[in-house]
């Protein structure tokens, strides 16, 4: 099959994805922030964090690995200087860390998000924005408001970059209202050699 892409809209800015099969019946266009670069991201965690705007944010958390660049650039647009990850590999400072099962779209294996134990004084009792690049099937959306609200914290947005298909608001359930977002991405089929577009 030969190899495509897809044009993606992100706020302001358009970024070329390829399209990347994830078994013989679906594709996702692969949105990779790391790889943006600086401008990107500033530009993308600004038009974010505007979206925020009223919802008295107190701290911005993220979901490790590729949330971290829009946080940083969404804590920086709001005027805060702190940020908080939500761990998706056990290092040594998170063995006796908060933990929560999730999935993702991308990962073959279930994982923990892990807090560190000694961050949880950053969002307990605080208005908190969950930032990350995509929101797909909600899985780690729903694992990372879980965890927040165990210990204590106070979600009031999940923001990210894109949402991609609609898998997410039936996993969200009632927290899908909470969902800010700069785009939106389909989910792809095999289409004749190449990919067709489904669920925009």
């Amino acid at each position: 099959m030969a190899a495509q892409t897809y044009l993606a809209q992100v706020g302001s800015q358009h970024v070329e994805l390829p399209i990347v099969p994830l078994s013989d019946d679906l594709a996702i266009a692969l949105l990779i922030t790391v790889d943006l670069g600086v401008g990107f991201c500033a530009a993308a965690g600004r038009e974010l964090a505007a979206q925020l705007d009223g919802l008295g944010v107190e701290v911005v958390a993220s979901i490790a690995t590729m949330g971290i660049p829009i946080a940083i650039e969404v804590a920086r647009a709001l005027g805060q200087d702190q940020y908080v990850i939500l761990h998706k590999t056990p290092k040594i400072h998170l063995a006796d860390a908060e933990g929560e099962p999730v999935r993702s779209i991308t990962t073959a294996t279930e994982q923990r998000l892990l807090l560190d134990r000694r961050r949880v004084p950053a969002v307990a009792g605080r208005r908190v924005a969950v930032v990350d690049d995509v929101v797909s099937t909600g899985a780690s959306a729903a694992a990372a408001l879980r965890l927040l609200r165990r210990v204590g914290a106070e979600p009031v947005a999940m923001a990210a970059l894109v949402t991609e298909g609609e898998d997410w608001q039936v996993e969200l359930a009632d927290d899908r209202s909470l969902v800010r977002s700069l785009g939106e991405l389909p989910l792809f089929r095999p289409d004749d050699g190449g990919y067709e577009a489904v669920g925009a």
